[in-house]
């Protein structure tokens, strides 16, 4: 592995220049090479690391060089093309063999993001569609459906927000949690297309970011894209959202999501029930935007979704320096569990899904 900066020539990118977009993106295919831009250095540093191997694309994923639940699933897929290119002179019974096993272990890289286990999934289809393809042509198809995977995500972020951005208001306050924008996604954003979305159809809204410890996508991503498409962002801490609420300055509430459970529970970046909640208490709605990809309908409730953890190091330090006490212990979940009585719309490419969300999924993920 090692930096570098690709070129941007990849078809699924069009769709946002002919919107005039000019949104960032998290990758970049170049045939035989994946580019990440590595959002750990993000807003100060710009670089690009490049990945030859399905292996070094999953220590990407679980180290956090890109993130977001679609980034994620977009990312595994090439990182899946990059070991049919790795086995492409093996047979096809060898191929199938160790192909399943890089699967396996790119979709242990973040147990809670579904859409990188929906995109794995959706390669592995396609093998299994087509017996009479040697190892070769198998590479080239996966490589084509992992283009076609980042092309429908970029699609799927313009159309929700088209739909979603009829309910921000006219103007004022918009609150995000955590970054859903095109460092999350093929590009163009979630809940920040949602927010793009409504301040190019004219409204004037201003958002405000909460800093979304411990990684601080919101004061590092959030308000890096914005202040890039020249959309008003105010920066807080976590804590000050009830008060802003309270003091009416703040008119909706807008996030994305990692998993969305048949019955319309969402897990999202840790904070989010928080918010939610608060959100509930000042009778502000609060809306999640996703793909269809997000949404899980083999896991029933929230509660089946497993919440990954991750290390004391990330809540102990902060810009590399050691500020909690010494021998402190440490929980560190990455995601919690808003309840669906909690979530005024789910906001998706199909369109909007109002309450009951059992009924609304279903008809939704039957279209």
């Amino acid at each position: 592995m090692k930096e570098n900066v690709a070129s941007d020539h990849s078809s699924p990118l069009d769709l946002l220049c002919k919107k005039g977009n000019t949104s960032v993106v998290p990758l970049r295919w170049e045939g035989q090479r994946l580019y990440l831009l590595d959002q750990r250095l993000l807003p100060h540093e710009e670089v690009w690391l490049e990945y030859r191997s399905a292996r070094d694309v999953a220590r990407a994923i679980r180290d956090m060089v890109v993130r977001g639940a679609p980034a994620i699933g977009i990312v595994a897929a090439f990182g899946m093309v990059l070991a049919s290119l790795e086995l492409s002179n093996d047979n096809r019974e060898s191929f199938i063999e160790k192909w399943l096993g890089e699967a396996t272990f790119m979709v242990q890289a973040r147990p809670t993001a579904v859409n990188l286990k929906w995109a794995v999934e959706r390669l592995k289809r396609q093998i299994d569609r087509h017996p009479e393809l040697g190892t070769d042509d198998l590479a080239a198809l996966l490589e084509k459906e992992a283009i076609s995977i980042w092309a429908e995500d970029i699609q799927a972020n313009l159309d929700l927000g088209s739909y979603g951005q009829a309910l921000l208001p006219e103007a004022g306050g918009v609150l995000t949690h955590c970054n859903a924008g095109g460092l999350a996604t093929g590009g163009y954003g979630t809940a920040l297309g949602v927010i793009r979305a409504a301040v190019s159809s004219g409204k004037k809204i201003e958002v405000i970011a909460d800093e979304t410890r411990p990684w601080l996508q919101g004061a590092r991503l959030t308000a890096w894209e914005l202040i890039r498409d020249g959309i008003a962002v105010t920066l807080i801490v976590d804590g000050a959202a009830g008060f802003l609420m309270q003091r009416k300055e703040i008119k909706a509430v807008i996030v994305g999501a990692d998993r969305i459970a048949a019955n319309g529970d969402v897990a999202n970046k840790i904070g989010t029930y928080a918010v939610a909640e608060l959100a509930r208490a000042n009778g502000i709605p609060f809306y999640v935007a996703a793909p269809v990809s997000t949404i899980d309908p083999e896991t029933h409730t929230g509660n089946q979704i497993p919440i990954e953890e991750r290390g004391p190091r990330e809540v102990i330090t902060f810009a590399g320096k050691e500020v909690a006490a010494s021998g402190v212990g440490v929980r560190n979940p990455v995601f919690d569990i808003t309840p669906h009585c909690l979530v005024s719309a789910i906001i998706t490419e199909s369109g909007v899904l109002k309450p009951p969300y059992g009924p609304a999924i279903h008809a939704c993920l039957s279209l």
